[in-house]
């Protein structure tokens, strides 16, 4: 990313000793955003044949350029490429004649980076751990000397709050240079680094605005959005999708997908893919400052005090934060209460998130939302009020509603509901009861993410299904979470009804069949777009005391084959299950969580393969005997074993397996010398590396 130290690497490298010595011509050419082919061209071929010559239009430069490092063995540096083309455009006169000539290519741009690359891939330089930005700032401002003790905390506090950033390093490193070595003006520096990052001779928001004002005007507000979520949060891009959609920044999901990929490869946001997870991003301190201020000149989103004055001539901005601190509250000046006032500079809000204290019932009762009309994004955190009838009726007015999250204990959502035809995503949390979807659910036909903490298409009060028209369907929902199901009352062909559904969690009770004495699954394979499934078992057997006390271990599943992820808890299993599991040979992360395994052991046989499965997790499973063969897991990178007690080593042949990466141990201390053998098996023998991880990803042995 910009600051990284991408150009400071390249020019120590250019001006080693060795390299000097190595190459017979070197040529150091600064590109740019704005560049002229042939000016560059005429840099490079002076430096070249140290020689100040100008050309006139009709001579071919790139030629002579070429006839001058023909034969020879050259190291050129094209410092800072924005684009491919530049890049074509600036090596063809280069020869390529094999006597150990060398390019350095500086980028901010993966995409540049992968189009130049020769025979090694490119070096993505990270970003410095809190110690080495202290190396770093020791270093400027002490010289050889080492920092006095008085000063060493306050120091190693303002290394930390540079984030990793060199050039961030460096520039607070220049500041505290020029002032007295005092603890009393270190700690001003460090309650004051965005003023003085900005107050710099060298201007860190212009480094990242040459990076934003590269950007496609329509990837511009997706980038800046992410300066809504907090400083060092780590977004889900399923989230963030969910977002970008619902405000209108992008619409198709593959062009979600390349929105994201876009900011990537612009070096302006950071990518997590951890194995096992979903992906997650992260924008850096600087940035999140930037997009902050371009945020306010565009009056895009703003975050308001609910105590704040503001005056009635103002518009808001479009996407509203307000913070509502009961302590420090004006009444006359809280967007949800009526007045002439706030229906003028309201008017026009899209998007409305209400964060804070909780809110008293005679406040949360007097709220209104008739007057935000043009709302697409509502969010009422439960932390602040649980919405009751009344304001349900009002936020069911609000035609233009994308994205919905409240908390509310209601029985069932009003019939207003049915208006909410652009309804994209609707999240409730609901922890008190099961919140029945009543036949309006099915009026919402652009619903994409349907999650609540319980629903259920079955009243249980009334002990009645709630009746659903022949052809209702909700072809656009993506997500479903969490329906309460029971084998024997649910609709039996409920699930057809979605049958574009992608990811689904579900708890399964009242599941026993009498008749078979087994248990039984319900029937998902006509969910042929399903790719994530969650499933909580609730034991329902008069004769089981619970899953730790299974009476028949037989299950009659019935799973989608193009399953990617699956997560199974309190479920009793057997070796034979778990080889049901094993066909589905799309499935890549396998999660079982407090498991009651059947004699406490899983036998798998050679037939027995996991053929696509990358990432297994097993969390307080009953286990005390794993056998697995050569072929079971081929493919698997991650293996992750939470108070697994009963288990006393780790199978060692887990070592033959090519492709894994991480063990991952928590709360399994028993495991660490088995762990630490297939460790050094792994890369003394088999000469891999081999990670072995504890809680929050530490290393537990170098």
């Amino acid at each position: 990313m910009p600051g990284s130290g991408k150009t400071t690497l390249a020019y120590k490298v250019y001006n080693d000793e060795a390299v000097c010595s190595h190459f017979d011509l070197r040529a150091w050419c600064t590109v740019d955003q704005e560049y002229d082919e042939k000016k560059l061209l005429v840099k490079l071929f002076n430096q070249v044949t140290g020689s100040d010559l100008k050309f006139s239009e009709d001579i071919d430069v790139a030629d002579m350029l070429r006839r001058e490092l023909f034969g020879k063995r050259y190291l050129i540096v094209l410092d800072d490429v924005w684009d491919t083309t530049t890049w074509d455009d600036l090596t063809r006169p280069f020869p390529e004649v094999e006597k150990g000539s060398r390019i350095i290519l500086t980028t901010r741009q993966k995409e540049v980076a992968l189009h130049g690359k020769g025979n090694t891939d490119p070096l993505n330089l990270r970003l410095l751990s809190p110690e080495e930005s202290w190396e770093l700032i020791e270093k400027r401002a002490f010289g050889e000397q080492s920092c006095p003790d008085e000063l060493l905390d306050v120091g190693k506090e303002i290394a930390e709050n540079c984030k990793g950033l060199p050039l961030v390093s460096d520039l607070i490193a220049g500041v505290i240079a020029g002032r007295e070595k005092e603890k009393s003006v270190w700690l001003e520096v460090r309650n004051n680094l965005n003023s003085f990052i900005l107050n710099s001779e060298v201007d860190a928001m212009k480094v990242i605005e040459l990076s934003y004002n590269h950007l496609p005007q329509h990837l511009k507000p997706c980038l800046i959005y992410l300066a809504s979520f907090p400083k060092d949060r780590e977004i889900q891009f399923d989230a963030l999708r969910i977002y970008w959609r619902a405000e209108g920044l992008a619409e198709k999901t593959e062009v979600l997908q390349v929105y994201f990929d876009s900011l990537i490869t612009s070096s302006l946001v950071t990518s997590f893919n951890e194995i096992g997870y979903r992906q997650t991003c992260q924008i850096h301190d600087l940035v999140h400052d930037f997009c902050l201020i371009k945020a306010r000149e565009e009056k895009l989103f703003g975050e308001i005090s609910s105590s704040g004055a503001f005056s009635s001539s103002d518009l808001m901005p479009r996407i509203v934060t307000i913070n509502y601190d009961k302590e420090h509250f004006g009444s006359n000046n809280f967007i949800l209460l009526d007045s002439k006032m706030k229906r003028h500079c309201g008017k026009h809000v899209y998007s409305l998130e209400i964060t804070g204290d909780e809110m008293e019932d005679r406040l949360s009762d007097a709220c209104h939302l008739r007057e935000l009309r043009l709302l697409r994004v509502l969010i009422l955190y439960p932390s602040i009020m649980m919405v009751k009838d009344s304001l349900l009726n009002e936020i069911g007015m609000l035609n233009y509603l994308r994205y919905l999250r409240i908390g509310t204990e209601v029985k069932s959502l009003p019939s207003s509901f049915s208006n909410l035809r652009n309804l994209e995503s609707l999240f409730v949390d609901n922890k008190a009861s099961t919140l029945v979807l009543l036949p309006s659910i099915w009026n919402l036909v652009k619903l994409r993410e349907l999650s609540m903490d319980a629903c259920s298409f079955f009243d249980f009060d009334t002990d009645e299904p709630i009746p659903i028209a022949g052809g209702s369907e909700l072809k656009n929902l993506r997500v479903l979470w969490t329906l309460m199901l029971s084998y024997s009352k649910d609709t039996v062909d409920i699930f057809k009804r979605f049958p574009n559904l992608q990811e689904l969690s579900f708890v399964l009770n009242k599941s026993w069949d009498y008749s078979t004495e087994r248990y039984c699954f319900p029937k998902l394979d006509c969910l042929t777009e399903l790719v994530f499934l969650k499933v909580d078992f609730e034991s329902s057997n008069t004769n089981d005391s619970g899953p730790s006390v299974p009476t028949n271990w037989s299950w009659d599943s019935h799973f989608p084959q193009n399953l990617k992820r699956l997560v199974l808890c309190d479920f009793p299993l057997t070796s034979y299950s778990l080889s049901t599991i094993a066909r589905l040979n799309n499935l890549e992360d396998l999660f079982l969580e407090r498991t009651i395994m059947q004699g406490e052991e899983w036998n798998m046989g050679e037939e027995d393969t996991f053929v696509n499965l990358k990432y297994l997790e097993l969390e307080e499973v009953t286990l005390a005997k794993w056998d697995f063969g050569e072929e079971s897991f081929p493919v698997l990178e991650k293996l992750k074993l939470c108070e697994c007690r009963k288990l006393i080593e780790i199978p060692p042949n887990l070592g033959d397996i090519c492709s894994l990466k991480i063990i991952q141990l928590v709360e399994s201390p028993q495991l660490e010398d088995s762990a630490l053998e297939i460790k050094q098996y792994v890369e003394d023998i088999m000469e891999r590396k081999l990670e072995v991880l504890g809680p929050n990803n530490m290393p537990l042995f170098k």
